[in-house]
């Protein structure tokens, strides 16, 4: 895991005197000089450590070329609003800093927010851990995305995030849509979910009571822990975060326990989970229940085959977006290409799902 850790030198060259001169004008008690390094980690919205004499911060840009964005795609300015508007609430976020949507500064978009010093875990077996360590750390992630899941998302200002209504449509259609604009090869199984997944949405997904923040990529390598405590202190990359199904968002988060370790994916299939301490999928689940208030875990789990062959179609779409970007020349990761090579067999895994739904 160590081409995901720590930071390596700036893949685009970055104006650093015109983000000094920025940051000392938007950002209280800043000063520098400034020096910059960019975090290996993450495909899409390149993300820097800044470190001043007196202070670090992270900065989280938009890629370049702006150009080349896909519709919709690398809305840091909509991340900067909804960890603004956690503060304060039973979700750990960095404090946010300051938003540049000028992108004549440094060429894009950017926001700044504060450095959260702890450990980002990207292996889910949770090597060197006891097992109930490791039981502590899954917990600790299942507290946090059902406390972000019970959010009043009106009382944080947050009423205007999402399109009310018809999620599960909508989701199919925004990444159907950039899945084509991203073709690279031919991907028979894509080509079926296309079809399938809008003629066999369940009852339960379309549920309009069901409205809450959704994260959109919550997995463990997204969440910094304490340095020595099981214990989240910062949710990061709200890229796809929006308003939506909640069980969208848990069953994403539950791929986890269905992907295997190949490569750029990093799962627990094929691992023996109970000699490791790490809870089933199906206790994990009941926990989630447990702590949102819905009281029968098997209603959830009907339609879970359905939920997980959405997911897995939604991450290989956004993976085949990585992959039209190192065609292009815009990847922001050195892991880009490894990365690429898994919308394929994301795609078969979703393909299976939906034909067990």
């Amino acid at each position: 895991m160590e081409a995901f850790t720590g930071t390596r030198p700036v893949s685009q060259p970055v104006d650093l005197p015109s983000l000094q001169a920025w940051l000392a004008a938007h950002v209280d008690g800043f000063t520098g000089p400034l020096s910059i390094e960019q975090f290996k980690g993450g495909q899409s919205n390149p993300t820097y450590l800044l470190t001043t004499p007196d202070a670090k911060y992270v900065l989280r840009s938009k890629p370049a070329p702006v150009a080349k964005l896909l519709p919709s795609a690398h809305a840091i300015e909509r991340e900067f609003q909804v960890m603004h508007a956690l503060a304060g609430t039973a979700v750990p976020v960095p404090a946010m800093r300051a938003l540049c949507e000028d992108e004549s500064v440094i060429g894009r978009a950017f926001f700044v927010m504060e450095f959260m010093p702890g450990r980002v875990l990207w292996d889910q077996s949770l090597p060197g851990m006891s097992n109930a360590e490791r039981a502590a750390h899954y917990d600790e992630m299942n507290r946090v995305i059902a406390a972000l899941h019970l959010v009043d998302f009106q009382a944080a200002g947050l009423e205007g995030y999402g399109k009310p209504g018809n999620y599960f449509e909508r989701q199919i259609g925004r990444w159907s849509k950039q899945y084509l604009a991203s073709v690279t090869e031919p991907n028979p199984a894509m080509d079926a979910l296309l079809a399938w997944l809008p003629a066999h949405i369940p009852a339960s997904a379309r549920d309009e009571r069901e409205v809450s923040v959704v994260h959109g990529d919550y997995r463990l390598d997204n969440l910094v822990f304490h340095p020595t405590e099981p214990r989240v202190i910062a949710v990061l990359d709200w890229e796809l975060s929006t308003l939506g199904h909640p069980l969208a968002d848990f069953s994403y988060h539950c791929m986890s326990w269905h992907i295997q370790t190949s490569g750029a994916a990093r799962g627990l299939g094929g691992k023996d989970i109970a000699a490791l301490g790490i809870p089933t999928e199906r206790d994990y689940v009941r926990r989630y229940c447990e702590r949102t208030g819905r009281p029968d875990v098997d209603a959830v789990m009907a339609d879970w085959n359905f939920y997980l062959a959405y997911n897995l179609f939604r991450i290989a779409a956004i993976v085949q977006g990585i992959a039209k970007r190192v065609e292009d020349g815009t990847a922001s990761s050195a892991q880009a290409r490894e990365t690429a090579a898994s919308a394929q067999p994301l795609s078969q895994l979703a393909w299976r799902f939906a034909q067990k739904a």
